[in-house]
This record gives C-alpha cells, structure tokens and sequence, in this order.
C-alpha cells in the first residue's frame, strides 16, 4: 500500500479541526495546478504534516491527520469553492483568495480567478493538537509538496504507519491491525468516491470536455451518473460521464445511451416525440470522448444497466 504525506497549511489544519474531528469530505488543495497528483491510487492514505515553524513550536512539523484519496482535479478557485464551501479549509472565498495570494506572493486581482491543483480526500481525521505526531525522520526539510512512501516497506514503528493507523482507529472508533489494512483480500473493485470529489473528478478525466457534443463551456457540464445513485449506482470515476446539461438529462431519460464499445446510440423516440434530434442521430454509432486511462472509462457493467433499464430501444 502507497500513503503520501502533504507538507500542511497550518490555517488548513486548524479550521478543519475547529468544526470536527473527521469529516466526509475536504479538499487539500496546491496554490499551483502544475504539475498534477499521481502518486495514490483512490482509497490510499494521504496523510497531514505540518510545516517547520517556530512561531508555532507545538504544531512544528507534526503529522496532524490524514484521509482516503479520492481524486485530483484542476479547478478555479470560485468552481471548487462552490463545490466543498468551508471544507475547503478557510472560512470564505475571500480568504481562499487571500491565501492563494499569498502564497503566489501577489495580491490577486478584484476578477481573477486562478485554477489551483485539488486533492479531494474522503473520510478525512484530524487529530487533536495533544494527539499529533512526530514528523517521519525521512522527511526532507526542503520538501515543499510532500512525499510518497510505501508502507510495506517501513518499519512498523514508522511515523507514517503510526499516522496510517491512527486515522483508521479513529474512524472506526477502535483498535486496528496493521496487516488488516496492508494485507487485505486483493480486490479488482473501484473505490467510492465523495460525492464533490465525484463532479470535479470527472470533469477532470473528461478534460472538461462534453463527452457526447465536445463542449467545453465549464458553467453547463455536469457529471452524469451511468448507474443512477437512486438504483444502487455509486460515485464511482467508472461510473460517470461529462455531459452538457441538456445532454445530461436526454441521457438520465433514455432518450441517449452508450454502448459497450463507448458509441453513442439514439433512441427512435426523440424524433417519434419533439420530431428533433438531428444533430444526435447524425452522430449516433461514433465513439464518444472517454478518459485516457483504461480504469476510469465507463465500466461495462454500468453501461449495460442503463442499456437495458432506462435506453429507449426500438
């Protein structure tokens, strides 16, 4: 199992703190969007650790929490705020927009509204400031992201394992076995996501293009589920598909459908009933735009559910 450890805005830490020890979903987000985040897998720890400060010698280079990657995405600063609101670790856009400032070193302008790089973590903890612990040994001080461990192959009384295990106490409000979480059954299952986690991940498979028409316009793109959440679908990236709002709801209402090789179908009755759809059934059986990883393109399970449970056929 791979974990990260994420050198941590100590405002970050302390706001999140302040309204909860553990929350669903949080954003732990770059000032920069380049480069991306790759080092997890979804599901793996992504853990806290502060940064060396001497004004604040208590919360100095302390690993502080932890939470379960769900997902990078590159977004505005106004997009991701919409999207998690004070679960994005200030209290206002204003000072989201203050501290991205400060952090490119220059006062932002009265309309900007820069992209920044967003980690979205699921089932994030956040330990009591008496609770922390020690940094990892390992930890170079000039760091300035973070960096990537493989828990397998530190020791067991590594800080990392300590954080790792903690968060998992803490979640599940008991004891836990190291080799439970290292040494599982293997398993071929996508993880759930969060549901915020959900929206922004998708769009950023899709590179924030319509899946269906191209579209790039970000205010009408919507992530669409393929399995509906109301008849058991999951925020699963397998699971999802970018489309324009209108497209978005032709396809929730059967009138679109994408089969099993990712092309588009058209059902008969979206002429039978408004007599339109031209533009759709010019393009019906060509590919439609899918995520470049194999993992994360729409899984064959999902897409012969809605084949058959909510496409119009003939």
């Amino acid at each position: 199992m791979k974990a990260f450890v994420a050198v941590t805005d100590l405002g970050w830490y302390q706001h999140l703190l302040a309204t909860g020890p553990r929350h669903d979903e949080v954003n732990f987000w770059f000032p920069s969007p380049r480069p991306g985040f790759k080092a997890l897998a979804y599901g793996d720890p992504f853990l806290f650790k502060t940064h060396i400060d001497r004004r604040s010698p208590i919360l100095s280079n302390r690993m502080v929490g932890g939470g379960r990657f769900s997902g990078f995405s590159v977004m505005t600063i106004d997009e991701v705020w919409d999207l998690l609101g004070q679960r994005n670790g200030v209290g206002s856009l204003a000072e989201l927009s203050e501290k991205i400032g400060h952090y490119l070193k220059r006062p932002l302008g009265r309309f900007e509204d820069p992209e920044i790089g967003c980690v979205f973590l699921t089932d994030a903890v956040f330990f009591d400031v008496t609770q922390t612990l020690s940094a990892p040994t390992d930890f170079a001080s000039n760091l300035v992201r973070g960096r990537g461990y493989n828990v397998d192959d530190v020791p067991e009384n590594h800080s990392v394992v300590e954080a790792v295990l903690r968060c998992e106490t803490e979640r599940n409000s008991g004891p836990t076995i190291l080799s439970d979480i290292m040494h599982g059954d293997p398993t071929l299952v996508i993880p759930r996501i969060g549901q915020q986690a959900f929206k922004a991940v998708i769009a950023e498979n899709y590179h924030h293009r319509c899946a269906i028409t191209g579209d790039k316009v970000r205010p009408v793109l919507e992530a669409a589920h393929i399995q509906a959440v109301s008849a058991g679908g999951q925020h699963r990236v397998d699971n999802g598909l970018l489309l324009r709002s209108d497209v978005h709801t032709l396809f929730d209402r059967g009138y679109l459908a994408v089969d099993l090789k990712h092309r588009l179908r058209v059902s008969p009755a979206l002429r039978e009933r408004f007599g339109n759809g031209d533009w759709f059934y010019a393009k019906e059986g060509t590919a439609i735009a899918v995520p470049d990883r194999r993992i994360d393109r729409p899984n064959r399970e999902f897409l012969e559910w809605h084949n058959d449970e909510v496409f119009l056929s003939a």
